[in-house]
């Protein structure tokens, strides 16, 4: 059996770097968690939300998946939602994709890789809807960043129409969804200038 003995080692030298920085910091996270932001992302071990934004822990609410996805049916990434609209009180909700997305890659092929078929499904329809400008490109790297971007822009619209987010509109809550995208090869956030602040 293989360990991971060598992670608690780094998660203790983590932690006392922080103590000897902010003796306080542990102590005051434990209290409560009060972040302004909400970050649907990918799974992708590349695309770190905290450190990329660089933000502390306790100041960013996540829930990734496989490229990205805010599905209607997805019960996990709604309950995701609510909390952080309903109970954290989140004024922004970041949906980052990246470029060079597998996911996103793998919706253009035409090939069976299992179960995930049917996630990817989903982004099959995002390529539907923009057939006509996908068709236009005709480098296979280019057009998997393109339909990266479509992507976000079509799960910032899903999260946008949820019945959370219209109701809390509704409120007058101050909460507003945005897309961006994620560049793998220069670190930089890619504002796809889509942000909503309530029913448009």
């Amino acid at each position: 059996m293989s360990s991971i003995g060598h992670l608690f080692d780094q998660n203790r030298e983590w932690s006392e770097n922080i103590k000897q920085d902010n003796p306080d910091f542990f102590s005051n996270l434990a209290q409560q968690q009060s972040p302004k932001y909400l970050w649907i992302g990918c799974s992708d071990s590349r695309v770190p939300a905290n450190q990329l934004l660089g933000l502390a822990p306790g100041e960013i609410f996540v829930h990734r998946n496989i490229a990205n996805q805010v599905i209607h049916t997805d019960l996990n990434c709604l309950s995701v939602l609510q909390y952080a609209v309903e109970v954290l009180k989140v004024e922004h909700i970041i949906v980052c994709g990246h470029y060079g997305c597998g996911g996103v890659a793998a919706s253009l092929e035409d090939k069976d890789f299992g179960l995930i078929d049917n996630w990817l499904r989903h982004i099959k329809d995002v390529q539907r809807f923009h057939k006509e400008k996908l068709a236009q490109v005709t480098d296979h790297t280019e057009k998997v960043n393109l339909l990266c971007e479509y992507n976000v822009i079509e799960q910032v619209a899903n999260v946008s129409n949820t019945t959370i987010l219209r109701n809390a509109w509704q409120r007058g809550q101050n909460v507003t969804v945005h897309g961006v995208v994620y560049n793998l090869g220069d670190g930089v956030l890619k504002d796809l200038e889509v942000s909503c602040a309530g029913r448009g």
